[in-house]
């Protein structure tokens, strides 16, 4: 309002007109093209996200979730082979306060693992559109792409950030009768996973206690001349941040089929860990 003051060389009307500026918005005839309503919005414009940047991508999965995620890491015996292991490999990213990710490919006596990391944060350019309203828009883009049962099973991923002996499957174990067959959960034989049937705490679904929202995806490859690979989703967002793993396992033997209960656990609990560190 003080800029619309053109009244040339009077000092005097100047700091008048300066005054009645501050003094309130009652009288409406001061200015000749104000628009209360631009003013309503200029006041109600919306706030950024929580997150301005994003962690080192290839850094914030620590080496107890590698060693977890890829096995193959602790059959190294060669120090140097071990380390480049561990540090991954980033991807090509052109603004990292943006996007960034990493990605590790490890291979042991039994099976190939791989696993991705991918961070982005959501930035609106519509002042009347929050950072926290566009990604909450973009993730339900990716929900959707994901093609979750439609009946989709929410599920708890809290109690999966302690010990891999209490996998996080276990508090809806009672909603599948096969999941009692593995009492100590992950660690277990594959026997369920020979199944062609998947027991319902397993299957794509949404997930709770994860983030502000978070879904998993499984998916086994259909090939048949070479040994099946499963990979395991989970994707959750936390304010205008999302985060998703990816993460494969192909056995080197034909027609042995990657444990989907176990990879399931240890994907969660890699995503309950980056959840915590982005204090989401």
């Amino acid at each position: 309002m003080q800029r619309k003051a053109y009244v040339p060389g009077v000092a005097a009307l100047l700091a008048v007109l300066l005054a009645g500026c501050t003094g309130g918005s009652g009288d409406g005839g001061v200015t000749d093209d104000a628009n209360p309503g631009d003013a309503g919005q200029a006041t109600a414009a919306a706030e950024p996200g929580r997150y301005r940047t994003l962690p080192e991508p290839c850094g914030a999965v620590g080496s107890e979730s590698l060693d977890e995620l890829l096995p193959g890491v602790r059959e190294m015996t060669d120090e140097e082979q071990r380390e480049k292991a561990y540090a991954g490999q980033a991807t090509l990213t052109y603004d990292t306060d943006r996007k960034v990710g990493c990605r590790w490919k490890v291979e042991s006596a039994n099976a190939t693992d791989h696993l991705f990391v991918d961070f982005e944060r959501v930035v609106s350019y519509d002042t009347a559109v929050s950072d926290d309203s566009q990604a909450e828009q973009l993730f339900a883009e990716k929900a959707a792409d994901a093609e979750l049962p439609v009946p989709a099973v929410t599920d708890s991923v809290g109690t999966d950030s302690g010990s891999p002996a209490a996998p996080s499957g276990s508090p809806s174990a009672s909603a599948s009768p096969s999941s009692s067959a593995s009492p100590t959960g992950s660690g277990t034989a594959s026997s369920s996973s020979s199944s062609s049937v998947t027991p319902a705490d397993l299957q794509p679904r949404l997930l709770e206690d994860l983030g502000d929202e978070a879904f998993l995806d499984d998916e086994l490859s259909s090939s048949g001349s070479t040994a099946k690979q499963r990979t395991v989703t989970v994707a959750f967002r936390t304010s205008n941040v999302i985060v998703t793993i990816e993460y494969a396992e192909q056995p080197v033997t034909v027609g042995v089929v990657p444990d989907s209960k176990e990879m399931q656990d240890r994907a969660r609990k890699l995503a309950a860990r980056l959840a915590d560190s982005l204090g989401g």
